[in-house]
């Protein structure tokens, strides 16, 4: 089922009051199963986040540094950490990585267990520390290629394995958003999309009118999937923080929007590459 939220109608805040193998040859004491079960224990976390940050040149600075920032904050506030603790495990892990074209992504921070204010505080340090970047085009599939076998890095095994998407265009680079969607959820992952609309379609920035019904018609998927946008640049830091209190939550709203079109998207999956060949003709 996929859900889309705007940030008047969520206000989450309120809501919340590597395992041993080594040593499997020979027979170890009789405590050893214990203690082996204990540290898988220890490797569960409620949800594998990947953060995956549009830095195409449609972005311009101001917008990467609040989005920068707003992850940050995020993780650090009152809000997060009490969704966190309110969790089955009370720790998640999460890697963050910026993308533009489809041969460009880069990791930020790699796989990071946060289980409290001091881990969130150390991924909080590492996100902002790190310059800020823009690149050419936008390949909202790359992206959705380079995170699916993140998670088979990641030392930590969760309940749920989430990839949000964070960006301000459609899909204009690589493959078509719609296959590296559907290979995800083959996967068992979810995807959830956070588009910036913050700015008038234009020309030059080849961005589009409803931008939230492509994400939620050709990007996200998955159970309990959602759309959070951006429409209002003094929201971008309540949307972000929205956003992942969400997904560390596993929330379902009481009332799921129904699409428009079950069968047919809103907004055509491939628009990005038509605008693109259209305008330059490769």
């Amino acid at each position: 089922m996929r859900l889309m939220f705007s940030i008047g109608a969520v206000l989450v805040a309120g809501m919340f009051a590597g395992s041993d193998v080594a040593g499997v040859a020979a027979p170890g004491p009789k405590y050893q199963p214990q203690r082996l079960a204990a540290e898988k224990d220890q490797q569960t976390v409620d949800v594998e986040l990947v953060l995956a940050v549009d830095v195409s040149y449609s972005m311009d600075m101001d917008e990467l540094a609040i989005q920068r920032e707003g992850y940050a904050q995020a993780i650090q506030s009152k809000e997060f950490l009490q969704a966190l603790k309110a969790g089955p495990n009370g720790r998640i892990a999460v890697t963050y990585f910026e993308w533009a074209a489809s041969t460009d992504q880069k990791i930020i921070i790699p796989w990071r267990l946060i289980d409290g204010p001091e881990t969130a505080d150390a991924v909080a340090a590492e996100i902002m520390k790190t310059p800020i970047r823009r690149a050419s085009r936008t390949s909202i599939s790359g992206a959705i290629n380079f995170a699916m076998p993140l998670f088979e890095e990641d030392p930590y095994r969760g309940l749920r394995r989430v990839i949000d998407i964070s960006g301000d265009g459609p899909n204009n680079n690589g493959g078509p958003v719609t296959v590296s969607r559907d290979a995800a959820l083959e996967k068992g992952i979810i995807i959830n999309g956070l588009p910036i609309m913050v700015k008038e379609p234009s020309y030059s920035t080849m961005d589009i009118d409803n931008l939230d019904y492509y994400y939620e018609d050709c990007v996200i998927g998955g159970p309990g999937s959602f759309v959070v946008s951006i429409k209002d640049r003094d929201k971008f830091k309540e949307a972000i923080r929205t956003k992942l209190l969400l997904e560390v939550a596993g929330l379902v709203p009481d009332r799921p929007v129904v699409r428009v079109a079950d069968k047919e998207p809103r907004v055509n999956c491939l628009i990005g590459e038509k605008i693109w060949q259209d305008r330059w003709g490769r």
